[in-house]
């Protein structure tokens, strides 16, 4: 390589894949935030692919092999008396250490760049910030964008108490009607909101958030962002365990809420445009999302290798070449075809495939 130095080879990626998302963002990215999520999505795809190319000219089509550090050029005990080489160990585990590391540091960075979050400059309302298709809010009429001011003679208020207020009467009225008086835009309408039910409590598919401005103050002491990122990393973690969770648990009323790249693209280019902490706070949980999805036992992903690992440490020997095939095949069937099956979901739901399939 260029250095000869595995450490100082990782240690530069940091810095440099930093100035690469600058420079992308400045001279792409920046130009599609006021365009069609179509357009988003498109140029989305189009950079990975470009970027592939471009590394496969730079550095060839075949991979470059090098040597061993000489730190993991030994052996680790991963069950007491079952050594196994620690390069391989250390290549399983680094996808979820970098993912996470990733996180704290967009999260810290945002303690850095915005300065400390110092509350909401309520414009009064709930503001619904998205909605799941064909749940209870797209089908009630609720759209991205609405801010609900009231529910039947109840104001809500402004701030995370409107939130909790509003969250709190849907959870306890599954099945049961709910008006609300929403503005769009400055034209007020009233809507007839009926939540579904799940795991005895109410749901209506849509995500919420204060209505107004989100304020920043600067911080009181250098270890202040590094307290605030620690309490975001924690908070976001739980919430993303507890979603994977639910997912295996509830899976029939929780798999709508899946999204794949095109989801996840459209989502971005909205709290970009939205601006303030939301999307240092996506990229933190794509992050956090990615680590645990990469850590759960399946083939293909870290987590499956450590069950294979773990297997072989059980029964003293590798297990048999055909086995592992098997597995590994099956792995590459199921996730190739969720994410097709999520890229055509997500494609038919964007406005523009929706107003061409329209007409």
């Amino acid at each position: 390589g260029w250095t000869d130095s595995f450490v100082l080879g990782a240690l530069l990626t940091l810095p440099a894949t930093f100035l690469l998302g600058i420079a992308v963002e400045a001279v792409v990215a920046r130009r599609l935030y006021a365009r069609d999520h179509l357009d988003q999505v498109l140029a989305t795809f189009g950079l990975i692919l470009f970027f592939n190319e471009l590394v496969r000219l730079v550095w060839g089509p075949a991979g470059k092999s090098i040597a061993v550090p000489a730190f993991l050029n030994r052996t680790v005990e991963i069950l007491p008396g079952v050594p196994y080489p620690a390069y391989r160990f250390a290549i399983i585990v680094v996808g979820a250490v970098v993912a996470l590391l990733l996180a704290w540091l967009v999260l810290f960075g945002q303690g850095l760049w915005l300065g400390i979050p110092d509350g909401i400059r309520s414009d009064g309302g709930v503001l619904v910030s998205s909605v799941l298709t064909d749940q209870p809010a797209q089908l009630s009429g609720l759209r991205a964008g609405d801010r609900v001011l009231a529910v039947g003679s109840r104001s809500l208020g402004g701030g995370q108490q409107a939130v909790s207020d509003l969250v709190s009467m849907i959870r306890e009225s599954p099945q049961l009607p709910l008006p609300l008086k929403v503005l769009r835009g400055s034209q007020q309408l009233a809507i007839r909101l009926v939540p579904a039910v799940a795991d005895g409590h109410g749901r209506i598919g849509a995500q919420l958030q204060p209505s107004g401005m989100e304020t920043f103050r600067r911080p009181r002491s250098p270890l202040e962002p590094i307290e605030q990122a620690n309490r975001q990393m924690l908070a976001l973690t739980g919430r993303t365990v507890e979603g994977f969770a639910s997912l295996i648990t509830h899976f029939s009323e929780t798999a709508s809420q899946v999204s794949g790249p095109v989801k996840i693209v459209a989502m971005g280019a909205s709290l970009a445009q939205q601006g303030g902490s939301s999307l240092f706070l996506f990229t933190a949980l794509i992050s956090i999302n990615l680590a645990v999805l990469n850590a759960l036992p399946l083939p293909l992903l870290d987590g499956g290798q450590m069950a294979l690992l773990l297997i072989e440490g059980l029964r003293g020997r590798p297990l048999p070449d055909r086995l592992q095939l098997a597995f590994l095949q099956s792995g590459f069937v199921f996730l190739v075809g969720l994410s097709l099956l999520l890229i055509v979901r997500d494609t038919s739901q964007l406005p523009a495939i929706q107003q061409l399939v329209g007409r």
